[in-house]
């Protein structure tokens, strides 16, 4: 597993992950199985791998994937965890990118995405959840993701319906930002529940319009309305817009004390589908 490497004291956190199996700093109390080894180097850490799951932040997978290019076997199959959109220059402009492009595209290899409400602490305390995998060739992978991902607590649905997943996962956090500044501004659940739905239905008008023919049945997965329904209530992005409301404090510093140094990707994801709408002339719809 590669770790982004930085310093808890006098330690490093991949050192303290591979002997106290714990991570310390972005999940503490939680112990990691001893077959995890946290791994500072980039390419180190992706030598031999048959199969390689991208769980970073969006605004940093560019750099990560050039990196990577031409390190990486050329039968590799990737699955991104990540939610946002990628490339600001395409989105400026009116178009739309997605993490899984800019992935097959730097790397040339398959992506598959993995969405779903799958709040972190709750999956590392080994409570019940569902996601879902968009796998464009999913007759060739399907069987495979669900062997792999498949536990006792963790249930996944494999459909083809990639893009549909993948931008769930990603405008969900624009949602949850309004749900946020609705329980900072002290409105309750009807308030927040009116935001949920317009938030879905122009979740589907946006997929809709980028993506027509998109499968209905998608937006009733875990990816859908499960994730949109539990990062409204749960998430980071509900919290920190929630903080951002009473307390003032710019944004970066909500991140800071509230986040514990993790990062919110609901704010930039919100301006990214903003500039995207306004350039293809529907902030009206």
């Amino acid at each position: 597993m590669w770790v982004h490497e930085e310093m808890i004291g006098n330690e490093k956190l991949s050192e303290i992950i591979n002997t106290r199996h714990e991570n310390v700093k972005y999940l503490p109390g939680k112990i990691i199985p001893e077959n995890i080894v946290a791994v500072p180097d980039l390419v180190k850490s992706c030598d031999q791998a048959s199969i390689l799951l991208f769980i970073v932040p969006h605004q940093f997978v560019r750099n990560i994937c050039l990196e990577l290019s031409g390190k990486i076997g050329a039968d590799v199959q990737a699955i991104s965890l990540i939610k946002g959109l990628s490339t600001p220059s395409a989105v400026k402009s009116g178009g739309l990118r997605l993490i899984s492009d800019e992935i097959h595209e730097t790397l040339g290899i398959d992506v598959s995405v993995l969405m779903g409400a799958n709040l972190a602490y709750e999956v590392a305390n080994d409570d019940f959840c569902e996601a879902t995998i968009g796998c464009k060739k999913m007759a060739i992978h399907g069987s495979l993701f669900k062997k792999l991902f498949n536990t006792d607590n963790f249930r996944v649905n494999v459909v083809e319906d990639a893009h549909t997943v993948e931008l769930c996962g990603a405008l969900k956090n624009v949602v949850a930002c309004a749900a946020g500044f609705t329980d900072g501004l002290g409105y309750g659940n009807n308030t927040k529940a009116a935001v949920i739905r317009l938030g879905l239905m122009e979740i589907t008008k946006f997929v809709e319009h980028y993506y027509p023919g998109s499968n209905l049945e998608t937006f009733f997965e875990s990816c859908g309305i499960a994730d949109l329904i539990t990062t409204c209530y749960g998430g980071r992005n509900r919290k920190v817009c929630e903080a951002y409301v009473k307390t003032g404090m710019p944004l970066a510093q909500v991140e800071k004390e509230v986040l514990n140094g993790q990062s919110a990707q609901g704010p930039s994801t919100a301006e990214e589908v903003y500039y995207m709408v306004e350039k293809s002339g529907l902030i009206e719809k």
